[in-house]
């Protein structure tokens, strides 16, 4: 091999309802993705523990997120759907890159300083250790690209800092072992076992924001329901919802430049964009101008029209849970399988005997 072979991953994790930030941020690009490259979508369990560690109905978290990727139009067949915590190599591969990060890299991680607030001393070091297994995640399939929102950005640094290290590290038993690939990191050749990540972020809406306060991420944890559409919401909560969204007085602009310093018009006309894949200079186009009255009944419209396929499918879906772990089993196998290659070359380079 003289190149890394193109490879989508992601993951979701299991905690909470899914809402419209995970599909139009995630699940989305996911499906589009799919049409022309190789992919591996995964329900990150193990990560879910990182923000709980007791779960009451764990297994229908893990089937409603892999309902929501075949709703959606993700297709189990032709790419890999699967379930972290039945592929052990992430573990593996975790412990491993704990070795390679340093304690000051993970220091300046600030999604572990915005999660674990005031009281860092009671933080699980799960949470502390969380982007080496999200390292893991990519790196045990060496993965090239990863579709991520910009509040993931960070740790796919993280990522590639990662990678560098353990190829700098290693990289004459990587020469050795004849599993590497000459490539150039900036200025500097390097023979590498793991590629440097690229993170695919793109789109109108890559943050959707909370419907109550334009300035926070829309969260499965916020204590307001209506702060966020849920995946799960029928026709009226989603009309109620976005008609109770905040706003300001003023009307919609006719330029993107009209739209600084006012976060929740931002948010909407973001999330309609996303929705009708304009651009929101094509929103403002067509409704600058005009009131959020006239405005949110239309968004209405939209999100109704794109999403109810999507829940009404996600419901079927979750009606039968026994075809979801079928898809599941048979994901982890083929994930398995390949991770399961990368883990015996890793250990080749480091000296494990196995």
């Amino acid at each position: 091999m003289t190149e890394f072979k193109p490879l989508v991953f992601s993951g979701v994790q299991p905690t909470g309802n899914l809402h419209l930030g995970n599909y139009l941020g995630a699940i989305r690009k996911f499906v589009a993705l799919q049409a022309n490259n190789d992919c591996i979508y995964c329900v990150v369990d193990m990560h879910a523990l990182t923000a709980q560690l007791v779960h009451e109905d764990m297994p229908g978290q893990i089937r409603s997120i892999t309902a929501a990727f075949l709703a959606a139009g993700i297709d189990p067949e032709k790419h890999i759907v699967f379930n972290q915590s039945a592929v052990p190599q992430h573990a593996e591969l975790a412990w491993i890159f704990n070795c390679v990060a340093r304690i000051g890299w993970m220091n300046r991680m600030t999604q572990f300083k915005d999660k674990a607030g005031k009281d860092r001393e009671q933080a699980s070091l799960g949470l502390y250790a969380y982007p080496s297994l999200m390292a893991a995640d990519i790196l045990v399939y060496r993965a090239t690209h990863v579709p991520v929102g910009d509040d993931q950005k960070q740790h796919l640094e993280l990522t590639r800092d990662i990678a560098m290290k353990f190829n700098l590290d290693y990289m004459e038993h990587i020469r050795r072992s004849g599993y590497g690939i000459d490539i150039t990191v900036g200025d500097e050749p390097v023979h590498a076992y793991f590629p440097m990540v690229e993170p695919l972020i793109d789109g109108p809406a890559p943050r959707v924001m909370s419907l109550r306060d334009g300035t926070k991420k829309m969260s499965k944890s916020d204590a307001s329901d209506l702060s966020r559409i849920n995946l799960l919401d029928d026709e009226e909560n989603i009309s109620k919802k976005i008609r109770k969204a905040k706003t300001d007085p003023d009307g919609l602009p006719s330029e993107i430049a009209g739209l600084a310093g006012r976060p929740e018009a931002d948010n909407l006309v973001g999330i309609y964009a996303a929705l009708a894949d304009k651009s929101k200079a094509d929103v403002l186009a067509a409704f600058g101008g005009q009131q959020f009255s006239v405005f949110k009944p239309a968004l209405v419209d939209l999100a109704v029209h794109v999403l109810s396929p999507i829940t009404g499918e996600m419901r079927r879906l979750m009606a039968d849970p026994g075809h979801i772990d079928n898809v599941l089993r048979d994901g982890s196998a083929r994930a398995r399988a390949r991770a399961e290659v990368t883990m015996k070359q890793v250990r080749d380079i480091i000296g494990f005997i196995y």
